[in-house]
């Protein structure tokens, strides 16, 4: 591709995540939503005509309808098949987090990815923003030291009853839902999980409504909560030998983080971000495309192993098994 193709995006699914992508990719240079599916029809044609998009009739129908590439933005149970069927027809994939339910279903996707030589990344927006940025090159130019404790989480206590994150059918539960970013931030800074001890709950319809995680990793330890019941704050740490950091709530849609070194000092950064957010994983897959690349440097493959690795401990330990499994 050249460098000023504009990306022609495809949406699968039209609710409220598939609205805030193509919000986002208003704010990406050369870019634009040209055509959405959905299952059902009057969405995914209100979605289009939002955006000046085509309404297609069919999953296929979208696959062929000359797009760049395809954002999956429907429930976790459906983002395999939907991802396999898109590489397969050569139409690289950004696919919303959790990329897959389990290691096997993500395992197939990877396979068909090399298989077509095509792009596919999963859609895990916290290291794209300008703050998640601005603290690596922080700590890179005065450093708190290698990272050794990472502690997160975040519980939501007013989800509706009738939300998607409680439906079996659709696999959702906190893990999936909420604990997968907690499970990046835990990869990303102490490596790859070694052992994962969980307590946790399940709720009415079969879902996990709440999970703490004590992890063990190759350089470090994590300490992690999600959860649909109780009201729990969205800060983190990250703590090393010569200060530690505090990446303020939101966390995942990080503006501000303040640290804290041993011999007193204090830094505060300071990034707002715009466009929503997801404009900022939009616009490097764009990057990525117009490179010929086949995986994201900054959201590799094996970190998207590592996250679900984590996520099928923790549910093996509370005995939750989907109907898609």
């Amino acid at each position: 591709m050249s460098e000023i193709q504009t990306i022609r995006w495809g949406i699968v699914g039209a609710g409220r995540i598939a609205r805030r992508f193509a919000q986002g990719v208003q704010h990406v240079r050369d870019a634009r939503v040209s055509a959405v599916w959905s299952r059902r029809a009057a969405p995914a044609e209100a979605l289009a005509g939002e955006f000046g998009a085509t309404a297609c009739e069919s999953f296929e129908a979208l696959l062929a309808s000359g797009i760049d590439a395809v954002y999956i933005a429907t429930m976790q149970d459906s983002h395999a098949h939907y991802a396999i069927v898109a590489l397969e027809a050569g139409v690289p994939v950004l696919c919303e987090k959790p990329a897959t339910v389990n290691v096997t279903q993500l395992e197939r996707v990877l396979d068909a990815a090399r298989a077509a030589r095509r792009l596919f990344m999963e859609a895990m927006k916290p290291p794209f923003y300008p703050l998640y940025r601005a603290l690596r090159a922080h700590l890179e130019a005065d450093p708190i030291g290698p990272v050794g404790l990472v502690r997160a989480g975040c519980s939501v206590a007013n989800v509706p009853a009738d939300h998607p994150s409680f439906s079996f059918e659709h696999a959702g539960g906190a893990l999936l839902d909420i604990g997968v970013y907690e499970m990046f931030l835990a990869v990303d800074w102490l490596g790859a999980p070694r052992e994962v001890q969980t307590f946790g709950r399940l709720g009415a319809t079969g879902v996990d409504t709440f999970a703490s995680l004590n992890c063990q990793h190759e350089n470090g330890i994590a300490q992690l909560f999600c959860g649909l019941d109780l009201h729990g704050y969205g800060d983190a740490l990250l703590a090393g030998p010569l200060g530690n950091v505090t990446i303020h709530a939101n966390w995942w849609n990080p503006v501000r983080a303040t640290i804290r070194y041993v011999d007193g000092r204090v830094a505060e950064l300071d990034e707002p971000f715009d466009g929503g957010g997801l404009n900022y994983e939009t616009a490097h897959f764009c990057e990525l495309l117009r490179e010929g690349a086949l995986e994201s440097p900054i959201l590799p493959h094996e970190t998207s192993r590592r996250m679900i690795a984590m996520a099928d401990s923790a549910r093996a330990a509370l005995g939750l098994k989907f109907a898609c499994e």
